[in-house]
């Protein structure tokens, strides 16, 4: 199956809806629930690690298919999938409104590491929203691009945070994206429900200038650093701002990204009026000789 076909199929079915009649879930979907799931975990084994990369993308499929299947079962929202979120990242955001099944498997060269999405609303009738990988035509524009119709900067996500903009709910995304030979990406990436029944990635939140035009606000914030260090990115909840790592280059070129690495430093970004501010040399690490004291 091509990679254009299957995208298809992959929206297509995670469009579909089907009643959920029950408040609750009956004994015997959960027994359903329970079933299904363990099929979704020995698939999903298949879909990392088959040995033959080629096939990857085809237990993709599988899965898919299964999701689908099993979260049409009524009331399937309510399921925890305690087990298949050992294997696969299953998040929630932080005021209910959704949850997220999300993923990513390396199909082998030339064919670099793609990431999976599926949205789950909690409504009368399953909803499903599915998210195709954008991330290889995002190169150049990534700080500045408004995604719809499906389309993603592939991440696997690790909090989701709410805020009202002009009386719009929109959800900060905090994700990783390691796709690149040479870099890792840290976002933040805003979503929200758009008129369509869809959802948009993007939006200006950040008082911060875009590279390709600073008198511009960018519409996701990234952190883009060397591929073999770490950098932090998450939100701090005794100073109530998001804290990252101050990034320097190794060869004095900040504009080559693969040379960004950790300078020691923190900067941070704090909500006020309907945006995210930038607070520089937050925190500094004190690098200590042998036997010296802390500052206090």
């Amino acid at each position: 199956m091509s990679r254009i076909k299957f995208l298809v199929l992959f929206v297509f079915m995670l469009c579909m809806a089907a009643p959920a009649v029950h408040a609750q879930i009956t004994p015997q979907d959960m027994e359903r629930l329970k079933k299904m799931e363990d099929s979704l975990v020995v698939t999903v084994d298949s879909m990392y690690e088959a040995l033959i990369p080629d096939t990857r993308l085809g237990y993709t499929e599988r899965f898919v298919r299964q999701l689908v299947r099993t979260l049409r079962i009524p009331n399937s929202y309510h399921y925890g999938f305690d087990t298949l979120k050992k294997v696969i990242n299953i998040i929630y955001a932080e005021d209910g409104a959704f949850r997220m099944f999300n993923w990513a498997i390396e199909p082998g060269n030339p064919v670099p590491k793609r990431y999976y999405a599926a949205i789950q609303l909690p409504t009368p009738e399953l909803k499903l929203i599915g998210l195709n990988d954008y991330t290889d035509k995002l190169d150049q524009g990534l700080e500045d691009s408004v995604l719809t119709g499906g389309k993603w900067f592939g991440a696997i996500y690790y909090r989701i945070m709410p805020q009202v903009v002009g009386g719009k709910k929109i959800y900060t995304m905090f994700g990783l994206n390691n796709a690149s030979l040479l870099t890792n990406r840290k976002v933040l990436d805003p979503m929200y429900f758009n008129d369509k029944g869809g959802v948009t990635f993007g939006a200006q939140i950040f008082g911060v200038g875009s590279r390709a035009n600073p008198k511009v606000k960018v519409q996701r914030f990234v952190l883009e650093y060397k591929k073999s260090v770490a950098a932090t990115m998450n939100w701090d909840p005794e100073r109530q701002m998001i804290v990252y790592d101050k990034l320097e280059s190794m060869s004095n070129d900040p504009s080559r990204r693969y040379t960004l690495v950790p300078s020691g430093q923190y900067d941070g970004l704090v909500w006020a009026d309907d945006l995210w501010h930038v607070r520089h040399g937050i925190m500094q690490v004190q690098i200590l000789q042998d036997g010296q004291a802390p500052d206090e």
